[in-house]
């Protein structure tokens, strides 16, 4: 599909996620100036608290965004998932610049012009008002620049705690290995940025008391006029939408239903979603977040259900050894889940996504390799490329690496999805892919056996909180039905049209769920 008929397919798509991103950076913008000039104006009359109070702000810029959007998670009142954590997030980002620019454009109004307005009589707060913010505006606006700039692509980050935005087009694009989601996703962002930085730098002139401001043409205004109607119209569709939304719930309940940020998670949630949803239920979606933010979410009560995998959650969680055994780590998972987190496990779904190593099918063929340990004799002269999750989890490299005596020339670790792009391109020679993937055949990639046993089962169940199976009855009912409804074979085509043949998610599961007349 070209870039063009892609955008005419989802357009509608991509102005919602444009809107989400706009609005984002509105209002944390916004909070920023209200809470970053008053402090800057507090820190030119008090000089002891400039140093400490600058240096916080300059740790806050960083703190990476996915480490501290996982601290925020759990905090009451701020935290979460969604919009108010990455609005937590990008307020505490754009503090520096609009901090350190009120500091410096106070202290920089001329001391001389200060002394007139003292020998006129005027009080300090009417120095202020009146001589040395209006004379300090330009460089306070610079730094409102900044800070928007700054947010425009700190918010893509937000899409990995269901913020929305335009990040959930990059992140997509990446899993999927689709240009056309990372293009849309990338440019529009960068468009927003541009269009900021150009209007803020109008703004900028006017008050910019160093030289004469030009005059703003007729084309400036018309531009300007354009982008405010276009953010007035985005805010009220959102608002209409927010309405609308709220007032299509049902009496049957309302639950926030997660996902992890790939696509079978994401298909296992929307299938769950429907279900509900055709029992009368509200469903909040909060799909594709990063790392474990959907069981930290579940911890904090932000969050009903979300899928998850057997031995994950019996080594990479519950912290325990591997064991082959799918029944006994079921069992195990069930109770200490119970026990510890007021969760309940759902039945198995009916299919098992145990890691994949996967490597390039002309190696398999040309070399004859079938298991994992017949890869020993190569791995030194290989490269190898893991996720984050894989690579540091008890399940993951370290164990792997000893079980099988693999010492790879060069290991990297990177994003999931890169690691799969990274494979097809030669940039490495073995990774630790899904075993459902749907796209192993399209990509001639090979799974090798894993012959001396290494991974535990990883069936796919449903976490789902104690509480809301109390309160939302339809939620048993649902999981009931799914209960070894989905074979191995199911999820891999269901991610291969998602992956494969660029199909949308929800028509997907929608047409699934048909054909099971669910």
């Amino acid at each position: 599909m070209s870039f063009w008929h892609f955008l005419k397919q989802n357009w509608p798509e991509l102005l919602d996620l444009t809107r989400q991103h706009v609005v984002l950076v509105l209002i944390a913008i916004a909070i920023a100036v209200a809470i970053g000039v008053p402090t800057g104006i507090l820190l030119t009359r008090h000089r002891s608290l400039r140093a400490p109070v600058l240096g916080i702000a300059n740790i806050m810029q960083t703190v990476p965004s996915l480490a501290l959007f996982g601290f925020l998670i759990p905090l009451p009142f701020i935290g979460g998932i969604g919009a108010r954590t990455a609005l937590v997030a990008l307020v505490l980002y754009s503090l520096l610049p609009i901090i350190r620019n009120t500091v410096t454009g106070i202290l920089g109004v001329d001391p001389n012009v200060r002394e007139a307005a003292v020998a006129m009589g005027m009080t300090g707060g009417q120095i202020l008002r009146q001589v040395e913010l209006p004379l300090a505006m330009g460089v306070i606006v610079t730094g409102v620049r900044v800070a928007t700039v700054i947010a425009v692509g700190v918010t893509t980050i937000a899409a990995a705690v269901g913020a929305g935005g335009l990040g959930v087009y990059i992140f997509r694009g990446l899993r999927q290995y689709d240009n056309n989601l990372l293009l849309a996703g990338a440019i529009a962002a960068a468009l927003l940025a541009l269009i900021a930085d150009f209007l803020l730098g109008l703004v900028e002139q006017r008050f910019n008391f160093l030289a004469k401001a030009p005059r703003i043409s007729t084309t400036q205004k018309l531009i300007v006029a354009f982008v405010v109607l276009l953010v007035v119209g985005a805010l009220a569709l959102g608002w209409s939408n927010g309405r609308s939304g709220a007032q299509s719930g049902s009496n049957q309940g309302h639950v926030v239903i997660g996902s992890k940020d790939f696509t079978e998670s994401a298909l296992l949630s929307e299938i769950i979603s429907q279900l509900l949803e055709a029992r009368g239920v509200s469903v909040d979606r909060q799909f594709e977040l990063g790392g474990n933010l959907p069981h930290e979410a579940m911890l904090a009560g932000r969050m009903d259900l979300y899928p998850e995998y057997t031995g994950t959650s019996f080594t990479a969680i519950l912290g325990h050894q591997p064991i082959s055994d799918p029944r006994a780590v079921y069992e195990q998972v069930k109770q200490e889940y119970g026990d510890k987190f007021r969760i309940a496990v759902s039945e198995p779904l009916g299919f098992e996504n145990t890691f994949a190593i996967l490597i390039r099918g002309a190696d398999a063929r040309s070399l004859k390799l079938k298991k994992i340990s017949d890869v020993a004799p190569y791995a030194s002269r290989w490269r190898a490329g893991f996720g984050q999750d894989f690579k540091s989890r008890a399940d993951g490299y370290p164990g792997l690496s000893k079980a099988y005596s693999l010492n790879f020339r060069d290991v990297r670790e990177m994003d999931l999805s890169l690691t799969y792009i990274a494979l097809v391109s030669n940039e490495v020679d073995l990774i630790a892919g899904n075993s459902t993937e749907g796209r192993l055949a399209t990509l001639d990639l090979v799974q090798l056996e894993d012959d001396r046993h290494y991974f535990p089962p990883y069936e796919a169940v449903y976490l789902v909180r104690q509480d809301s199976l109390a309160r939302v009855p339809a939620l048993s009912e649902a999981l009931h039905k799914l209960a070894g409804a989905i074979s191995t074979n199911e999820m891999r085509q269901l991610n291969y049209e998602v992956d494969g043949n660029k199909r949308d998610l929800k028509a997907v599961v929608r047409e699934w769920i048909g054909k099971k007349s669910m």
